[in-house]
């Protein structure tokens, strides 16, 4: 456990808010790989009930955050390269589909948010920046496009990966920042500027490659050449 206190939730036995603020904990490094979650610790520091962190934790589970086994407790997942595989794959599949369904529905409003998003990215790589925040904008892009791909199903799929991938990135982040901050602005500029073109196919393997560099990156960076 950390020895930093954790914030109180607001409103008391709601069990969508324990997982919110446990999600928040964990991506903020309260929690990282691998460590485990005790329901009483969590329910004394959020100010809820041990059902709540329960069902909270649950939540947690079904977005493959932590793990639950029986009679071990519950942990946050490790990140491992068998993981990375199965989600990148995973993430490049979702988001091919994402970027190409996008590319024939998207409005000029929603390039706008796009091209503001990178614009933020840009504005952030020029002065002190932050890995987390450029994660935060990066995730959001990828939210952008999801939703103006307009696919219910397409967007649960990414929504029930959608906290491993941003566990895994931060990962990565962590081990080779510099390779993230490197690609960051250009690949999402890329992306808007192929959802503008008619060029379905470049759009598709562009959106497969971006997916596939964060992977190498992160593989490499796990298990760096001897």
């Amino acid at each position: 456990m950390t020895a930093a206190p954790l914030p109180q939730a607001s409103r008391r036995g709601l069990a969508q808010e324990a997982a919110d603020l446990i999600r928040e904990a964990i991506f903020a490094g309260h929690f990282p790989p691998g460590s485990q979650l005790r329901e009483v610790e969590l329910a004394a520091s959020l100010g809820v009930s041990r059902g709540s962190v329960r069902e909270g934790l649950a939540h947690l589970g079904r977005e493959g955050l932590v793990r639950s086994v029986w009679h071990r407790g519950t942990t946050v997942i490790d990140v491992t390269a068998q993981d990375v595989e199965e989600v990148y794959t995973l993430r490049a599949a979702l988001d091919r589909l994402a970027a190409t369904s996008a590319q024939r529905r998207v409005t000029a409003d929603q390039l706008t948010e796009l091209d503001t998003l990178v614009g933020e990215m840009s504005e952030e790589i020029g002065g002190e920046a932050s890995g987390a925040r450029l994660l935060a904008l990066d995730v959001a892009f990828h939210d952008r496009i999801y939703a103006a791909a307009n696919n219910r199903r397409l967007l649960d799929a990414w929504r029930a990966v959608r906290s491993q991938v941003y566990l895994f990135q931060l990962r990565r982040i962590a081990l080779g920042y510099e390779h993230y901050r490197a690609r960051v602005v250009d690949e999402h500029r890329d992306l808007v500027t192929l959802l503008r073109s008619d060029d379905r196919q470049t759009l598709a393997r562009r959106a497969e490659e971006h997916v596939d560099s964060a992977r190498c990156s992160l593989l490499t960076s796990l298990h760096p050449p001897m």
